[in-house]
């Protein structure tokens, strides 16, 4: 949907002390490539099941794609023979799967660049696929009966995922497959994020997202959420984080504490996450223990504002920091729009039409902004300094997370069988 006149006008308006920790620290999500390695940017279609690897600059021009259900058909039959199983799969189509299958939620490459690990939803596990061939290294099935975001540990050695039925977090070997540990979390664990060098993973559980008990009033039926710590060595609970209670202290007992995307500050100390059905951002102070401040952005005036329309429970969902820590991106899903936030000032730059942008990150160069657009099926570069859209390319059916890896050099996509 268009935006109108008004909606492209800016709107007028280290870990708790306690713990005595070292600062928080925040490592990038990629190391610069080898010679005979391409830093490229992986572009998950989860409706199609591809993932496409496009440049991490520039035009982003696609380099290649790759399919990654080779095995579709081996796990729909052993779908469609367990009675269990099957009811899973479809509740994933008809619930957060907005009627199609999820084959693809999150995605990292390994750090020789020879493979992709993904996590598939509708078929509940963690796949490596050799990108020369497109043939599964290993498999792994999560608990419960759906697989959702991953993070990558700096080092890029072990990749954590959560199952959100189970609300469970599994670490895993990316070379292997191998389960180096796991923890429990709150209801329907989401975002992972590691910190301090990867010496601790912070989890964020979202509650249920796909009834439409989605009135104020019946915010208590959608569980319990909260951030998970862990010690990313021992996957020993360090702390539990309830936002609820910093909301309320903050005076917005208003807002969701079902914390969506987030992100650390370069320096660790402050960190920005979206919540369910709010159009805006919300600052934590991690050694303060506190929430510092909120900012509330344009609504799109054609957005219904029927709550049980809005996917997922998002209203935003998609956010990331330049590298300096000078601005934020925000992807304003349901109302249509990207926009560069100034991280001093919380004031927003232009609204960059969108179709339903669903992740936001951080190119290569760090220059841009890098969203994906679900409803129009492509990825748009926003530039940080002028809050302007710079480059756009097709890519496949529903992308959703955008992540920055490697491929070999020459590569142009698999070769096949």
């Amino acid at each position: 949907m268009a935006l109108s006149r008004s909606l492209r006008l800016r709107a007028v308006c280290g870990l708790a002390a306690a713990l005595t920790l070292a600062p928080l620290t925040v490592a990038p999500t990629a190391a610069a490539a080898p010679a005979d390695l391409r830093e490229v940017m992986f572009v998950g279609n989860n409706w199609d099941g591809t993932a496409d690897v496009i440049r991490s600059g520039g035009d982003l021009a696609r380099i290649g794609r790759i399919n990654v259900v080779p095995d579709r058909d081996q796990r729909l039959t052993e779908i469609y023979l367990n009675p269990v199983k099957l009811a899973y799969f479809l509740g994933v189509r008809l619930g957060p799967g907005e009627g199609h299958d999820q084959f693809v939620d999150d995605m990292y490459s390994t750090p020789d660049g020879t493979a992709v690990v993904v996590s598939r939803p509708s078929f509940a596990d963690v796949v490596s696929v050799d990108i020369a061939t497109g043939r599964i290294n290993w498999r792994f099935p999560v608990a419960g009966y759906r697989a959702d975001h991953m993070a990558l540990s700096p080092d890029g050695t072990r990749v954590a995922v959560s199952a959100s039925t189970a609300n469970t977090v599994h670490v895993l070997d990316v070379r292997t497959g191998r389960q180096l540990g796991s923890f429990a979390t709150g209801d329907k664990p989401h975002e992972n994020l590691f910190t301090d060098g990867g010496h601790r993973l912070w989890n964020m559980s979202i509650g249920e997202v796909t009834t439409a008990l989605d009135a104020p009033w019946l915010d208590w039926t959608k569980g319990d959420r909260h951030i998970t710590v862990v010690d990313a060595d021992t996957y020993a609970p360090i702390r539990t984080i309830d936002m609820r209670q910093r909301l309320d202290a903050f005076g917005r007992a208003d807002l969701s504490d079902a914390v969506r995307p987030a992100a650390f500050s370069p320096d660790g100390r402050q960190l920005y996450f979206q919540v369910s059905f709010f159009n805006g951002l919300v600052e934590y102070d991690v050694a303060a223990d506190r929430i510092t401040r909120v900012k509330t952005l344009p609504k799109n005036p054609a957005t219904s504002e029927d709550r049980t329309t809005w996917v997922n429970d998002s209203r935003h969902h998609g956010l990331s920091v330049s590298p300096d820590g000078s601005k934020l991106c925000v992807a304003g899903t349901m109302d249509d729009y990207a926009t560069v936030v100034d991280r001093a000032t919380l004031t927003e730059g232009p609204l960059v039409p969108a179709q339903k942008p669903y992740w936001a990150t951080v190119s290569g160069d760090g220059k841009s902004c890098v969203i994906s657009e679900s409803g129009a099926d492509r990825v748009t570069a926003i530039d940080f300094a002028t809050g302007q859209p710079t480059a756009s390319v097709a890519v496949g059916d529903h992308p959703q997370r955008v992540r920055l890896g490697h491929v070999p050099a020459d590569w142009t996509g698999p070769a096949g069988p």
